[in-house]
């Protein structure tokens, strides 16, 4: 499977759920995730997409570890079943 099936997969879920997978680059930054999820409730979250069995990059960690130290809810998927969790994750933010 490729990391695009996997970014595909992501966009389908989060419209599923009434939200917006917005393809995210900074001209002024590299390794930043690939895509800032909306979704109803005010949640945003930043997910770095990767194929099967694959991890960012120092500098995504990085980046991704920034981001969470900011207090955003940002992390990588590689399979459909992380993305899922993912999502069920960070709706439940918008019931509590």
């Amino acid at each position: 499977m490729k990391e695009a099936t996997i970014e595909r997969y992501l966009c389908d879920r989060v419209k599923e759920l009434g939200g917006i997978a917005y393809k995210f680059r900074s001209p002024a930054r590299k390794h930043v995730p690939d895509r800032m999820v909306v979704l109803p409730g005010g949640i945003a979250a930043w997910i770095e997409v990767k194929a099967p069995g694959e991890v960012p990059r120092p500098g995504q960690w990085r980046e991704l570890y920034r981001l969470q130290e900011l207090g955003h809810w940002a992390t990588y998927v590689d399979t459909k079943a992380r993305v899922d969790a993912y999502l069920e994750l960070i709706r439940g933010l918008a019931s509590a």
